[in-house]
């Protein structure tokens, strides 16, 4: 995209990647079946979108990137604009303007976003049940990009990963200043490409992360006691081209990635190995982020390289019910 050229460099640096270590299928593979886009989305207006969290009914709640906006999407493609953030004239970030990215949902509705702008504004939002003006609550450096967003409501927290400093931070769900929760070479990009932690999960007591740069995917503890301490950082998949924002398919350790130059979502098991069970074909066009819910797989799509029929886009496909 020509006004986000870091990303081009990024999109380039990528294809040169090790192949995946894909592996062989398995009796307890959860499938993936009857992909349909439900709603289209306008590229030329900054809709591009990136993250998602479900609400009860099933409708997706979505971040367009460069629109800055929320909006709430039913199961039959019906897209309403909750909350837009407000506008950072002297943004400057890593992909070019200011951009919307992580979303996630407490249980009473209210709704938390990462906002990066490369100002002061760069932090957390905070959108009342039902949306309406976002408000800031939590203050990140300047210099951070903090994307994928989880809540873990059990301890007030939530967590969010920052691709380009490399850090998971810690919030109260009050507000405030972030903690540095976890760092380390694992959580930070590389010389080839700037994007380190990515996508975030809270799952089973531990916080998992995507590393796009590093191709991987990790798992941290949730220590015990009031501080609830990174435990050491452990490497659950390698080989994951491109990947970004991910979900689990159900209470066991399997996930779903979206990578997002690959234009695949790929079926991680426990173990580490991997397949493909979409593609471009079935309407993926840049995937950015999944989530699940009982039979049912929700995947956004950016389009973000896609330079000649872009095609940012909400996907739905049946999932079978999960063994792993």
């Amino acid at each position: 995209m020509t006004r986000n050229p870091r990303l081009a460099a990024v999109a380039t640096a990528t294809a040169a990647l090790a192949v995946l270590a894909a592996g062989p299928a398995s009796a307890g593979d959860p499938t993936v079946s009857d992909p349909r886009v439900v709603a289209h989305f306008d590229f030329a207006a900054g809709q591009n979108a990136e993250n998602i969290a479900l609400e009860p009914d099933g409708s997706a709640d979505i971040t367009f990137a460069f629109a800055h906006q929320v909006a709430r999407v039913t199961k039959e493609g019906d897209t309403t604009i909750l909350a837009t953030l407000p506008e950072v004239p002297d943004a400057q970030t890593p992909v070019g303007g200011a951009v919307a990215l992580g979303i996630a949902r407490a249980h009473d509705g209210t709704l938390y976003v990462t906002y990066v702008t490369g100002t002061e504004e760069t932090g957390v939002w905070r959108i009342a049940p039902g949306g309406g003006e976002p408000e800031q609550i939590g203050f990140f450096p300047a210099d951070a990009f903090p994307n994928g967003l989880a809540l873990d409501e059990k301890c007030g927290t939530l967590y969010t990963a920052d691709s380009q400093l490399g850090t998971v931070w810690s919030l109260p769900v009050t507000g405030g200043t972030p903690t540095a929760w976890a760092t380390g070479a694992a959580l930070e990009p590389t010389a080839q490409i700037p994007f380190g932690a990515n996508g975030l999960k809270v799952h089973h007591d531990a916080v998992w992360v995507s590393n796009t740069g590093r191709a991987t995917l990790l798992r941290i503890p949730i220590g015990p006691g009031p501080d609830h301490p990174a435990g050491p950082v452990e490497t659950r998949a390698t080989g994951l081209t491109s990947i970004d924002d991910f979900a689990f398919t159900g209470h066991g350790d399997t996930v779903l990635a979206a990578l997002n130059q690959d234009n695949k979502l790929e079926l991680v098991r426990p173990d580490g190995t991997h397949k493909t069970v979409l593609t471009r074909t079935d309407g993926l066009d840049n995937p950015t982020s999944v989530a699940v819910r009982a039979k049912t797989v929700y995947v956004n799509s950016a389009a973000f390289f896609n330079t000649l029929n872009p095609d940012p886009n909400l996907l739905l496909a049946r999932i079978s019910k999960n063994k792993l």
